[in-house]
């Protein structure tokens, strides 16, 4: 399994606003220029005025900003390029419902040729459950039984399921994924029990926490490839997603041999996938994007052993 690139490009907010988003789209074809593998986007479906539960510092947005609902995005993407792929990171599964999520995903996958990452979670807003009509305690049940839903969907036909929260039978749905084929569901989170079961009973691939330390994605790969090897899948099948430090010299410039550094301990650890976010190559988009090169070639060296050209 070839190391990933991604890249992470806000699909809300005013950064990538100019004229109607068209500056959010020409990211997405100016990454799959520059050699970056995949693109992704990310999920609120409603916000409340009250983000104070978002524990990983200041969120983002004012409650209403602008936030463009990423599989639409993706569809637009998928229409602007030919080879990148185009990823959820995450999106809040559940509030979709089974079905339509299943619909929606294996519609964009043959649309793109192949090219869709669902990655999934449970969000950590009440409000977005709220005005769903979903019980937020039950998220991560709402979560199993949806992906259940999909996974029966795109794999059976007839499907049928029977879970606490979603029951079907005798269900058809088109389009699904040809045989042999798999739309990988990347799942977010600590590695609970539940998520853990998540994992190795639908997923693909996993997202840690903001804040993993590369200690505990190596601690968590290795648990995780037990697990599917316990669960009779292939351990080398799992990928696992890093977060990329960009390094910067005392004058602010990117240190690309010191970025390339980390790409490298990222894979060393167990990552198949180095996800990086716009702003965090430069806050201008602008200057972003002629950035994208050179984040490529550094990526490269780090799982080829070549130096930085």
């Amino acid at each position: 399994m070839r190391p990933t690139l991604s890249l992470n490009v806000p699909n809300f907010g005013p950064l990538l606003a100019r004229d109607g988003y068209r500056h959010l789209i020409e990211l997405a074809e100016q990454a799959e220029a520059a050699g970056i593998d995949r693109v992704n986007v990310t999920d609120h479906v409603v916000m409340g005025p009250d983000t104070s539960a978002y524990t990983w510092g200041p969120f983002a947005t004012e409650p209403d900003a602008m936030w463009l609902e990423p599989l639409t995005v993706l569809s637009v993407m998928a229409g602007r390029t030919r080879t990148i792929r185009l990823g959820t990171g995450i999106v809040i599964a559940a509030l979709r419902g089974a079905a339509v999520l299943a619909k929606t995903a294996a519609t964009l996958d043959l649309l793109s040729g192949g090219r869709l990452d669902l990655g999934v979670g449970t969000g950590w807003q009440a409000k977005e459950y709220e005005a769903a009509g979903m019980d937020f305690a039950r998220r991560g049940r709402l979560l199993d039984d949806t992906l259940a839903g999909c996974r029966a969907l795109w794999e059976q036909a007839p499907a049928s399921v029977d879970t606490p929260t979603v029951s079907f039978s005798d269900a058809y749905c088109m389009p699904r994924p040809p045989a042999g084929a798999r739309i990988p569901i990347w799942v977010s989170g600590t590695l609970s029990t539940p998520v853990v079961r998540r994992l190795t009973t639908w997923g693909d691939g996993w997202i840690p926490i903001m804040g993993a330390t590369h200690d505990d994605i190596a601690r968590g790969a290795d648990q995780l490839r037990g697990a599917f090897a316990d669960a009779g899948r292939d351990p080398q099948q799992l990928q696992v997603r890093g977060r990329l430090a960009v390094a910067r010299s005392a004058s602010g410039e990117i240190d690309w041999d010191a970025t390339a550094a980390d790409a490298a301990a990222l894979l060393a650890v167990g990552c198949t996938d180095v996800n990086v976010a716009l702003q965090v190559v430069d806050p201008d988009p602008d200057r972003a994007a002629e950035q994208l090169p050179a984040l490529a070639a550094a990526f490269a060296s780090a799982h080829t052993g070549e130096a930085v050209r």
